[in-house]
């Protein structure tokens, strides 16, 4: 077995500007990439700070108590991400996600997920809006997120059994705190809930059946997410991938399932349904997800743009680069002119790094380090 390695680097690297276009570009609502990709999600990171220490997305060895958070004053404010939502949803954007780090630590979260629910698309429907979120806090805020306009969450939770779960968030934090919070967030009305499982061999594969029969029938939708090589501090290797291929037999096995058309184009999760009797799938017991961005690239229909906390729009969750539009929001840029910029931006996108993963050269610490998931979300 090779040997771990976790680089001690900062997370944030240098941006590229994001220059207006000499010829403006038209808010059409149709725009596309190099691909043919359309613009419709986007996730804003709102907070680059957590209170988890989840090895495989801010190992403590990295992020300890003399980690240099972004100060207050670099962050993006909610007349700011709003600005730039409301452009987005001009392009064509129809949902966006709030993730963080841990989203529910920024406070007046409300506030922000207030102005978000009045924009609209380009259609004039309201946007669909989530947020992405480790329970810890759901519990006490979720009533509130409700009020403001939050439609649904989604609840990172790596395993039933406490102990396991405890050492996976490596601070001490019980199951039961978040299985509260997923209670009631399904009480103040924020749904259809999701759960996402990150599933590393050998560390907490053997909570996949029990987190299976937890959620069956339950109404909230599972998904077993593969172990990611997501930055350049999470000390990944690929024998502590497990194939989302292996995540459906050993359910199958015990529980058995059918395959399911994809919910949505651009939908990352490939969905399974529980059988009945009949062995057809049957709504009331519900069904699974599994997201394969390792063992199968799901680049061809990506059509999702990620806003981090200080204002760098990255085009691929494994990007090196962000564009930075905080620049343009605070040195007096019109509407008009940051509406081009991000057009310009996405128009030259071909980001396809799932697909390529095996033909490129490892990252060997030469300045061109992926972001990691904790300042960018997921």
């Amino acid at each position: 077995m090779s040997e771990r390695v976790i680089p001690l680097v900062d997370q944030r690297i240098a941006a590229l500007a994001a220059t207006v276009p000499a010829e403006p570009i038209a808010a059409t609502g149709l725009l596309s990439d190099r691909l043919g990709r359309p613009l419709r999600d986007l996730r804003i990171s709102v907070t680059d700070r957590c209170n988890f220490r989840c090895n495989y997305c801010m190992p403590k060895e990295v992020f300890d108590k003399d980690y240099p958070y972004l100060p207050h004053a670099a962050l993006l404010s909610f007349e700011e991400i709003t600005r730039v939502a409301r452009l987005f949803a001009a392009h064509g954007v129809r949902k966006i996600r709030l993730t963080g780090g841990e989203p529910l630590l920024r406070k007046n979260l409300e506030i922000l997920i207030e102005q978000l629910a009045a924009l609209r698309t380009v259609d004039g429907a309201p946007l669909d809006l989530t947020l992405t979120t480790n329970g810890a806090l759901l519990a006490r805020k979720a009533k509130a997120l409700k009020a403001a306009g939050l439609q649904r969450v989604t609840v990172s939770l790596d395993g039933l059994d406490d102990a396991v779960f405890r050492r996976m968030n490596d601070v001490d934090f019980p199951v039961a705190e978040v299985l509260h919070g997923i209670a009631a967030a399904r009480e103040a009305g924020l749904g259809p809930i999701k759960v996402n499982m990150v599933v590393k061999r050998g560390t907490n594969d053997q909570e996949i059946l029990p987190m299976a029969r937890h959620f069956r029938g339950s109404g909230i939708v599972l998904r077993f997410i593969e172990y990611m090589d997501v930055g350049a501090t999470n000390g990944w290797r690929m024998d502590e991938v497990l194939p989302s291929a292996e995540v459906v037999q050993r359910i199958h096995a015990q529980l058995p399932l059918v395959q399911l058309e994809p919910s949505a184009p651009g939908e990352t999760a490939e969905r399974w349904g529980y059988a009945g009797a009949d062995g057809r799938h049957d709504p009331a017991l519900g069904e699974i997800g599994v997201i394969s961005s390792v063992t199968q690239a799901f680049c061809g229909d990506c059509n999702r743009a990620r806003l981090s906390t200080e204002g760098r729009l990255y085009l691929c969750l494994f990007a090196n680069q962000g564009h930075d539009l905080r620049a343009l929001l605070r040195g007096g840029a019109s509407d008009a002119d940051i509406a081009s910029a991000i057009a310009q931006i996405w128009q030259g996108r071909a980001d396809r790094y799932s697909e390529l993963r095996g033909n490129l050269a490892p990252d060997t610490g030469s300045g061109a380090r992926r972001v990691e998931m904790s300042y960018i979300g997921g």
